[in-house]
């Protein structure tokens, strides 16, 4: 078994991170390698940079002696007054678990649980009621591991460029 260490994620992790978020793209849409384009990885690199001082987020690495980050965590918690369950304010929380990497040469050594696992500690603690993930249904390895964990699909997210619908409204 490889040691590892999971812990918070610091500024100076922030250039591999956007390294494991542009090949996570890259793996689910089965793309080519493909370099980030600078402005995109000055945005990526700024909105992890403020992930890391906002008390709702949280990112985790996996630090191997040795070897570095081989994996990360991310997620977020928010609030909504849940309106359609009761006539009353009653506030609710949820939990996002937006993004989980791990090199694919550290896989199948108790990374991934070890940074869900404390991802799921951060949500409970902000008292988050449950956990919500997306993942694109060509990525086989998401689907199979969130199932095995008791994600089940309760709904549908649809995405379209706004050109495709202004273009659709004005042929109506």
């Amino acid at each position: 078994m490889t040691p590892f260490t999971i812990r918070r994620a610091v500024a100076a992790d922030l250039p591999t991170l956007v390294d494991f978020l542009a090949r996570l793209a890259l793996h689910v849409s089965g793309a080519p390698p493909t370099p980030l384009k600078k402005q995109e990885h000055r945005r990526l690199l700024a909105a992890l940079s403020d992930s890391l001082v906002d008390e709702d987020k949280l990112i985790l690495v996996a630090d191997v002696p040795d070897v570095g980050v081989v994996g990360m965590g991310y997620i977020f918690v928010w609030r909504n007054q849940g309106i359609w369950e009761q006539a009353e304010y009653v506030e609710h929380k949820s939990a996002m678990i937006d993004d989980v990497w791990v090199e694919p040469g550290f896989r199948k050594r108790g990374l991934f649980s070890a940074i869900l696992k404390e991802l799921v500690g951060f949500a409970e603690k902000k008292g988050a009621q449950d956990l919500v993930v997306e993942y694109s249904l060509t990525n086989k390895e998401a689907a199979a591991a969130w199932t095995k964990l008791g994600f089940e699909p309760t709904g549908v997210r649809a995405a379209a460029f706004t050109v495709a619908v202004q273009n659709a409204l004005a042929d109506r």
